[in-house]
């Protein structure tokens, strides 16, 4: 008895402990599904949530008022394994930077590219992060803001469907992320760093 209680208590003091080294960051770059894959695949994210931030509507709903709010994703991730560094790299080729108007087929206020920091070392991380791209394309405009992070609403209820979408519905996710255009216009943009999926 006394050795399965020890197991028990050194496995939730394992649990707690990688909870503990878990980081988070929230980005936007359209489609919360394509998001979600593309992050979820990624060595060291350990979950994405599928949702909204930025806007000032409380409890935004995606048949509903989201006005204000962008889709995107939360990453749990462990500093450990992957940095936010590389989370940041991993988005850029991950999304359009000059889209103006939203992400791949899908325009509107929603559907906007943004980086949201939690703190001044994100900030200044993101900002670097964003020059380096800048620099690469001088004759295009970088339009992907960095802003400050607010209330991150998770999609949920009758509207959970949305998350893990790509993995429960994979047949209408793969059409629907193919007729987008995602991954050619991610090729025609960042040639094989891109990230296929």
């Amino acid at each position: 008895m006394k050795k399965i209680i020890g197991l028990i208590l050194s496995t939730s003091i394992l649990g707690y402990a990688s909870l503990a080294n878990a980081d988070k960051a929230v980005l936007a770059g359209g489609c919360f599904w394509c998001m979600e894959s593309d992050f979820e695949k990624l060595p060291g994210v350990t979950d994405v949530v599928s949702g909204f931030t930025g806007g000032t509507v409380e409890n935004p709903t995606y048949n509903g008022n989201h006005r204000g709010h962008y889709e995107a994703v939360e990453i749990t991730y462990d500093p450990e394994q992957v940095s936010y560094q590389e989370i940041l790299d991993h988005y850029w080729v991950n999304i359009d930077p000059f889209d103006a108007r939203g992400q791949f087929c899908d325009k509107g206020h929603s559907y906007l590219s943004a980086i949201f920091v939690a703190n001044q070392q994100e900030r200044d991380l993101a900002e670097q992060s964003k020059q380096v791209v800048v620099n690469e394309f001088a004759d295009q405009q970088v339009v992907t803001p960095i802003l400050d992070a607010s209330t991150f609403y998770p999609i949920k209820g009758n509207e959970s469907y949305h998350q893990d979408f790509y993995k429960n519905n994979p047949i209408r996710y793969k059409a629907y992320r193919w007729n987008c255009g995602r991954d050619q216009r991610l090729k025609e943009i960042w040639g094989e760093r891109a990230t296929h999926n």
